[in-house]
């Protein structure tokens, strides 16, 4: 089968693998669609990632959707034909390949967590990972396009609930990449009040004012540092979608007392200080390095309501579609700047 691999900082290469076997848990999946990570793919692409700065060369990829070939013997909740999302394979079959998640690759593996839960296997001793949480199965009336971006929708969704998000609140969102706009697409759905985006870019800037967002701002904007004065009063929650410490320090004079600052992602291995002289003397901080499962597992249903009331559309996120052949020329779409999710497809 093919694989995706990083074989050096910056470099890539499809490669010949051996197909995974599955073991008594585990489904056998044929991906037919795959998603670019922006941030997180592209620092494991860099030699960023922590803990893979190392790990070349290794088989990239873990947002994925396909369908079920076959079984172990010991699978529930999965039969060949259903769709299952978030498949990946840790073990390539081949000396000295690592894995960053494999879930580019042509097959991979799906988990079955709750049989492996109801068995009592859900254990480091049977092979359990946690990851295996959200290797679900998708309703056949959900599109391939739809159910690969389960994989970003679904942490978006979930991080409203690790960061205590509440209907009404008025929140200032940094980055305009697919979570920043999720987290703008889900915030009207979900009934936040008013809703701000910060970005340089106009093609984000223009969709996030498709999506409902009361207004824009490049950084930098004199209105930001006077969102008081711009509103009429201070902010309940802002939300760093970029993944810079220098963000939630300036905006720390924007949050209302007992208001949250809330980091979403990685910060890309930087130390994060706080100068706490601009803000009020009450807040909250999260910081969202790694998804809650339970809560991502959770949003899938919801996401799917959204999806067939026509309140939600992949369309509105795909902004750029290759075949699977052409990953070298996919990340360089996103590297500059104008893809929102960029789609991999299969033959």
């Amino acid at each position: 089968m093919k694989a995706i691999i990083v074989t050096k900082p910056g470099a890539l290469e499809i490669t010949d693998i051996p197909i995974p076997k599955p073991d008594p848990y585990q489904a056998l999946v044929k991906n037919d669609r795959a998603c670019i990570c922006n941030l997180t793919d592209s620092e494991l692409l860099g030699g960023h990632f922590p803990g893979m700065e190392e790990a070349f060369p290794f088989a990239l990829g873990h947002e994925s959707t396909g369908i079920v070939q076959e079984v172990g013997a010991k699978v529930k909740n999965f039969k060949p034909g259903d769709r299952t999302v978030g498949g990946l394979v840790f073990d390539l079959g081949v000396d000295g390949l690592e894995t960053g998640w494999g879930g580019f690759c042509e097959y991979t593996l799906a988990n079955d967590h709750d049989a492996m839960l109801a068995d009592g296997a859900a254990n480091e001793e049977h092979g359990w990972v946690e990851v295996y949480e959200i290797q679900t199965q998708v309703d056949l009336d959900i599109s391939a396009d739809q159910a690969v971006l389960l994989c970003t929708w679904r942490e978006v969704v979930g991080a409203f609930r690790d960061f205590n998000l509440q209907p009404g609140d008025n929140v200032l969102i940094f980055g305009g990449g697919p979570v920043g706009l999720s987290f703008v697409k889900f915030g009207k759905l979900f009934g936040l009040g008013w809703i701000g985006l910060v970005d340089r870019h106009k093609e984000k800037q223009d969709k996030a004012l498709e999506f409902g967002v009361d207004a824009v701002f490049t950084p930098g904007d004199p209105a930001i540092d006077d969102m008081e004065k711009f509103r009429g009063k201070k902010l309940d929650v802002v939300i760093d979608a970029v993944g810079k410490p220098e963000i939630v320090n300036e905006a720390m004079p924007l949050v209302r007392r007992g208001g949250s600052f809330c980091i979403y992602g990685f910060l890309s291995g930087m130390p994060l200080h706080l100068d706490q002289g601009n803000a009020d003397f009450n807040f909250n901080l999260y910081l969202h390095q790694w998804p809650t499962r339970q809560y991502e597992k959770e949003a899938q249903r919801p996401i799917c309501d959204w999806l067939r009331s026509g309140q939600l559309s992949s369309e509105e996120f795909i902004t750029h579609r290759f075949s699977i052949d052409e990953i070298d020329k996919a990340f360089t779409a996103v590297r500059g700047r104008k893809v929102i999710k960029a789609v991999l497809e299969y033959s």
